[in-house]
């Protein structure tokens, strides 16, 4: 049995069931490609984070519903001109992919992918909440699940419709030389994705593969399968475990590992596809019959069941908050002083933007930007669904000509409002930008296409308190915005309509913004962030 599952268990455990809240999705936000391992007591997921900054989440749980933010592995990947959003680069939907989370020897391991650099990445720590020490892996491991096994040996397992496990060095440096190096799994059926998502383990003596795939067939949604082998080198035998989309519009609950509690029993987090809000966390009760896990009741992901908690009265911090940008320590400068549930579009600019003693987050321009997906230090947070809200009061006086600051819904297809200065006079501009036609492959930048002004007014103030609403209830999907005049919200034009897509590969984002079209050096000021859902 792998390492991370023959720990004690302490504190006291007790049941949670779906009257105290509604257990699934588990996260009513976009953390993908969850992988979850226990330590002790104490549960800990990674969470594909693509191109936003500090990266590689982890979090943390003490009963596997509830999930609180731990850490991040990185501040920065490769620290390239893409992920700076130098001049016109950008890295949308590269960065961290599909994370293999282990605990080995005293260490904990994260091992990704970067689908831009092409590299594979092995990040080490005691402690999660430590400083994870960077290293590489020789080789590109898509999708890759990291195993060690009980006779001390180190594998790789990764791919996509043709799955292969892969001997490493000791050192997880690359593969082994004259190492085990074979397919274990190959997808010959009519598919639109091929067998992928890998998550390997071993219990009581048997190698079990899961895998995600989507088969051309009746129910053409994503599905869970399972492999099983008496040895390292067997023939691995099995076959689809879960095709569920929960009543969901055909979204299949598929891609994830599986994990043990302190009591024995076993447990599935994998993903679903809920629309512009993003991929969200669902939990699944796990049997064994024969050896073979058997996947809720009847197939299907349960409305209904028992979790335990070894910290019942542990409170875990929020994963979205309102925020007004106050500092903890006035005489520092370091930006990790912004909240762990906030992160950055891309590698922020330390040198343009600071937290004020009195509160507020005062970011500069620094270059200029042919619209919203180029603009340095946009602070973002996850939307929630079904439905949530923003708003921020911004402070524009020192604005330059061209200049734009504001609060957006962050994707390809954006919207957002912002105060803009012309010839001295402020307005406020209603943004958006309708994308058609669709990648034809996960990050094909559309980048470069502005958005459309549809509505501007003319301020009095250079200083506004702008909101967004959005609705994803049903796949709805749908933003409207508002300002503050008189006391009163006003409603700005028409809904926009968001939309999950390939090029951002991401839900949708509140993000607070600057970014200038004339001259640099401008600033605003944004206060009172307040997130409700």
């Amino acid at each position: 049995m792998d390492s991370e599952f023959v720990f004690g268990v302490t504190g006291i455990l007790h049941t949670m069931r779906k009257n105290e809240r509604d257990i699934n999705p588990i996260i009513r936000s976009d953390y993908p490609d969850p992988d979850v391992i226990r330590v002790g007591d104490t549960y800990y997921m990674i969470s594909t984070t693509m191109h936003f900054m500090p990266g590689g989440v982890i979090l943390r749980s003490y009963d596997l519903v509830n999930w609180e933010i731990a850490s991040y592995i990185f501040d920065t990947l490769d620290d390239s001109p893409d992920e700076r959003l130098e001049l016109e680069s950008t890295n949308y939907a590269g960065g961290m992919w599909a994370g293999s989370l282990r605990y080995h020897d005293g260490l904990f391991h994260a091992v990704f992918i970067s689908h831009f650099s092409e590299k594979t990445y092995l990040f080490t720590a005691k402690d999660v909440c430590d400083k994870w020490e960077k290293h590489t892996i020789d080789g590109y491991f898509h999708d890759p699940s990291l195993f060690f096994d009980d006779d001390g040996r180190k594998y790789i397992i990764y791919g996509n419709t043709e799955i292969y496990l892969t001997e490493l060095s000791d050192d997880l440096s690359g593969p082994k030389e004259g190492g085990i190096h074979r397919i274990i799994l190959v997808d010959n059926t009519e598919r639109i994705l091929g067998y992928e998502g890998s998550h390997f383990y071993k219990i009581n003596g048997k190698y079990y593969l899961f895998v995600i795939n989507w088969p051309k067939d009746e129910f053409t949604r994503r599905t869970e399968s399972c492999f099983v082998s008496d040895s390292i080198d067997g023939e691995f035998r099995g076959g689809v475990v879960l095709s569920d989309d929960r009543g969901f519009f055909g979204q299949g609950v598929a891609q994830g590992g599986i994990v043990d509690t302190p009591g024995g029993k076993w447990y599935s987090v994998m993903f679903q596809d809920s629309g512009a809000v993003g991929r969200m966390p669902v939990l699944c009760p796990i049997t064994f019959k024969d050896g073979f896990p058997v996947f809720g009741v009847n197939g299907r992901v349960p409305n209904d069941f028992e979790v335990a908690s070894s910290r019942p009265y542990y409170r875990y911090e929020p994963l979205n908050i309102s925020d007004d940008f106050v500092k903890e320590d006035p005489s520092s400068d370091d930006y990790s002083q912004i909240k762990k549930q906030w992160q950055w579009n891309h590698v922020p600019d330390r040198e343009l933007f600071y937290l004020r003693p009195e509160g507020g987050l005062t970011v500069r321009t620094g270059k200029l930007c042919s619209n919203l997906t180029h603009a340095p230090n946009t602070l973002t947070q996850r939307m929630i669904y079904p439905r949530c809200e923003a708003e921020v009061t911004v402070d524009a006086s020192a604005l330059k000509n061209g200049d734009r600051a504001g609060i957006c819904a962050l994707q390809g297809c954006y919207g957002y409002l912002a105060v803009t200065k012309e010839l001295g006079v402020y307005y406020l501009i209603k943004v958006v930008r309708n994308l058609t036609s669709e990648p034809h492959k996960v990050g094909v930048a559309v980048d470069f296409m502005p958005g459309d002004i549809v509505e501007k007014i003319r301020l009095k103030e250079s200083t506004v308190t702008l909101c967004l609403k959005a609705n994803f209830e049903e796949l709805t999907d749908k933003l409207d915005f508002y300002y503050l005049k008189d006391n009163k919200y006003v409603r700005i034009g028409d809904t926009h309509q968001l939309k999950f897509r390939l090029d951002h590969f991401a839900g949708a984002r509140f993000g607070l913004f600057l970014y200038a079209t004339e001259e640099t050096g401008g600033e605003a000021t944004f206060t009172k962030f307040v997130f409700r859902s």
